[in-house]
């Protein structure tokens, strides 16, 4: 979908700030945000929907107040409670309800063919349908759901400078569930101009890395 969660390439954002000796986490709360994450995964095997669609979900004017570890702090609550894994009295007391009965994790999904141990990127035999250094563009498409293919590449021409094997496709329906199928991946070179026009530095490129579903031959 279109909204205030893709704001690569737009205006009136401000400076991006760089600190080489940024912490990790900047306050011990995001740290707990990012346990919690992990350690309620497992309940929510089938039921919860994409992270990522969840996210997108939050109105505009929040998302855009929230900083990024309030932003999934919010996210959590919501499937806890959606899911009755709490209670928004537990919530306001912050205090356990020995009464209720306690929440137990669904077992386990089976193997993802062809997954790696330790690794996000899939060991399957697929034809990889472009090539390195193959002109393309990326298509002009605005899902309801999540996409992984940012506004401003749309509809623009670049060229495939490397492919990185067979991932997952990212991108979700208009129902959180996700879409498509193993696929490559490729690292994709726009000119700076193709983007920005003749404003921006003739010398400049902006790398991407794309899934197959985004491309189409240029």
């Amino acid at each position: 979908m279109n909204g205030v969660h893709d704001m690569g390439g737009m205006h009136g954002m401000g400076p991006i700030g760089h600190d080489p000796d940024e912490p990790i986490f900047h306050h011990e709360w995001e740290g707990r945000v990012w346990a919690m994450f992990r350690a309620t995964g497992a309940y929510g095997r089938g039921v919860w929907k994409n992270f990522r669609f969840e996210l997108e979900q939050l109105p505009p004017a929040e998302y855009l107040r929230m900083p990024y570890y309030e932003k999934w702090f919010t996210v959590l609550v919501n499937r806890l409670e959606r899911s009755r894994f709490i209670t928004e009295a537990e919530l306001a007391s912050g205090k356990v309800d020995t009464s209720l009965p306690r929440p137990q994790a669904p077992p386990p999904p089976p193997p993802v063919p062809g997954a790696i141990p330790g690794a996000s990127r899939l060991d399957l035999k697929v034809r990889a349908r472009y090539r390195t250094g193959q002109s393309i563009r990326g298509r002009n498409i605005h899902p309801e759901g999540h996409t992984r293919l940012p506004r401003y590449v749309r509809g623009k021409r670049g060229v495939i400078t490397r492919d990185h094997g067979v991932w997952a496709l990212q991108d979700t329906d208009a129902a959180g569930g996700p879409v498509g199928h193993p696929q490559h991946v490729y690292t994709v070179r726009f000119a700076a101009r193709e983007l920005w026009g003749t404003q921006a530095a003739a010398r400049d490129s902006v790398y991407v890395d794309l899934w197959e579903d985004h491309l189409e031959r240029g």
